[in-house]
């Protein structure tokens, strides 16, 4: 991902938003041949010093049939994005668009049979505790869950490099960069959220 000085970030904070927020993410390999899968994705934090992204695919997709310990994999986080037309300037330029993303490469460590259970365990409660009858692990019994196990393809992804980038009209005049977000602030969640973002780094 290029990434201009003036996007660059290295908040570590907005990385882990990101990432919460937009846990639909792209796994990125190219062990055989260019694979992408699109997966379910959590920052695991339980040892500070030693952090890592977990994910999971399916057995049968061609991507777990080839990815071994110590392949390079890329993870791929979009976070929130809109367009940004060039009728907001008061003067003649490109329209853009606006947006926040993490990538980050790192390397393959498969899960044992215990780390894709947990695994599984944590993000199922992730996604049911905000159900009406939530229903968890544990609720299906260790028996059911390890027969569904077999066809899942557990994976920890060690972080060797991580880009954080927030391109969010830096680069605009203060007057443009406010008409920018009001323009922004009558449109749908996305855009707005992206004017809030703008606010923050406001100067």
């Amino acid at each position: 991902m290029f990434i201009p000085k003036l996007y660059r970030s290295e908040d570590s904070i907005l990385m882990k938003e990101i990432i919460r927020e937009n846990s639909f993410a792209l796994l990125i390999s190219s062990v055989d041949k260019i694979r992408a899968t699109h997966s379910m994705m959590m920052f695991n934090e339980d040892d500070p010093e030693n952090t890592y992204i977990e994910t999971h695919i399916s057995r049968a997709n061609p991507q777990a049939k080839v990815l071994q310990n110590g392949d390079e994999i890329l993870c791929d986080f979009l976070g929130a994005h809109t367009y940004i037309s060039s009728s907001w300037y008061d003067h003649i330029n490109v329209s853009t668009w606006n947006y926040e993303a993490v990538q980050i490469y790192g390397k393959v460590e498969l899960m044992d049979h215990d780390e894709l259970y947990a695994h599984l365990e944590k993000l199922t409660s992730k996604y049911e505790k905000f159900q009406q009858c939530p229903m968890m692990v544990k609720d299906m019994g260790k028996e059911f869950v390890e027969k569904e196990m077999k066809g899942a393809f557990g994976i920890k992804i060690i972080p060797t490099e991580i880009f954080i980038k927030q391109k969010l009209s830096q680069n605009r005049k203060e007057t443009d960069f406010k008409n920018i977000i009001s323009h922004l602030e009558t449109s749908d969640d996305n855009a707005r959220k992206i004017a809030e973002k703008m606010k923050l780094i406001q100067k």
